[in-house]
Formats: structure tokens, sequence, C-alpha cells
């Protein structure tokens, strides 16, 4: 375990190429990892939408009907 105080804190100025071939492999590493993504089929990206339309719709109904209780009682006792 290193504490704080023994890290080495020191800065590190990159050289311009280095810089650059860093830009490059982080790309190339990226399309790498987006090759191995298994993406959703159209019927699949469909049906979960729908699914989490509903949801959506079915959470903020509930809380509105909350609010709304809440705030009814909240009229019939501070009257």
């Amino acid at each position: 375990m290193t504490s704080p105080i023994s890290e080495n804190t020191t800065a590190t100025s990159p050289d311009s190429g280095a810089d650059s071939s860093r830009k490059g492999g982080f790309l190339l590493a990226t399309l790498e990892e987006l090759k191995l993504v298994v993406w959703p089929s159209r019927q699949q990206l469909f049906s979960e939408s729908i699914a989490v339309i509903l949801m959506v719709t079915l959470s903020a109904a509930t809380i509105a009907a909350v609010s709304r209780f809440f705030g009814w009682a909240s009229s019939q006792v501070f009257r």
C-alpha cells in the first residue's frame, strides 16, 4: 500500500511525437473495442425502447399521483 506522500508527483512533459502516437493508439484501441460490441437487433432495440418508455411513463404517473395525494392531504390538514 502506498501513501500519498510516497508517490512520485513529479510532472513529466510529453514529447510532441509521443502525444500524437498516444492519440492514434487511443483511437485504434477504441475502434478495436467497438468491434467487440454486440449490437442489438432492430426488433430487440424496438421492444426494449418501448419497455423503457412505458416504465418512465408509469414512474412519472406514480410520482404525480403521490404528489397530488400529499398536496390534497396537506390542504386538508392545514386549512
